[in-house]
């Protein structure tokens, strides 16, 4: 099998850079043994082999509620979450390596034994990786917009999407988005909407005060645009 049959539909991602240099190469060799979740591969290297299951319990020692960021970026945001409840467990998924190494950096720094990274796309990782009805939240903060038309069909959060987040939530779990882009926003409400979740509030939520002000969302600030928040729980 190769990649481009293993994967009908187009990935959300575009790869970047993959070279590692001064601290985040560092933070890779001194602490990627601890906090990166290494899973077994398909075809692609962001691939998760669907026999694969992840088993919280044993990565974290313990029974604790279990969030998953969706395109974690460079850790701003779990980072400081981990930080800021000790009692639940985090994981981070993505693609971009020199991001998963700025996570372990912050997360190395703070002694975070609560927090593991995984670089693996995200459907995947929801299909096979996570015990179904198994997960408190979902967090998807700013993934790529792909504001151009043609490339729409790029966009992470669609109805398959939303019903894989579905599954892997706990009944009462929580799906969390934010975005800057007004037309990704009214996509993400309307697949939110149509899914089998409930929307929390009549169309957007408030800020959800857990998510730090990042430097991404700044720049999104600084050029004006605004942030929208949804919020939709699995009954």
């Amino acid at each position: 099998m190769n990649e481009s049959s293993y994967r009908a539909q187009p990935v959300s991602f575009v790869r970047r850079g993959s070279r590692l240099q001064g601290r985040r190469q560092k933070a890779w060799e001194d602490h990627s043994e601890f906090y990166l979740i290494e899973v077994p591969r398909l075809v692609a290297d962001t691939s998760v082999d669907p026999e694969y299951r992840f088993d919280p319990r044993t990565v974290y020692g313990r029974d604790a509620e279990l969030v998953v960021e969706i395109g974690s970026g460079l850790g701003e945001a779990i980072v400081q979450a981990a930080t800021d409840h000790p009692e639940r467990d985090f994981l981070a998924v993505e693609v971009y390596l020199p991001g998963l190494a700025q996570t372990i950096q912050r997360a190395a720094a703070k002694e975070l034994s609560n927090l593991r990274v995984v670089q693996a796309n995200a459907p995947e990782v929801l299909k096979t990786m996570i015990p179904a009805a198994s997960l408190a939240e979902v967090w998807t903060f700013f993934p790529d917009p792909w504001p151009k038309s043609r490339h729409e069909k790029r966009r992470l959060v669609t109805p398959s999407f939303a019903e894989l987040v579905a599954e892997a939530l706990a009944p009462g779990g929580l799906w969390r988005l934010a975005t800057d882009w007004d037309h990704y926003a009214e996509q993400m409400l309307e697949v939110g909407t149509g899914s089998s979740l409930k929307n929390l509030h009549d169309s957007w939520a408030p800020r959800f005060d857990g998510r730090v002000v990042t430097s991404f969302e700044n720049k999104a600030l600084e050029a004006g645009r605004e942030i929208h928040d949804l919020e939709f729980r699995k009954d």
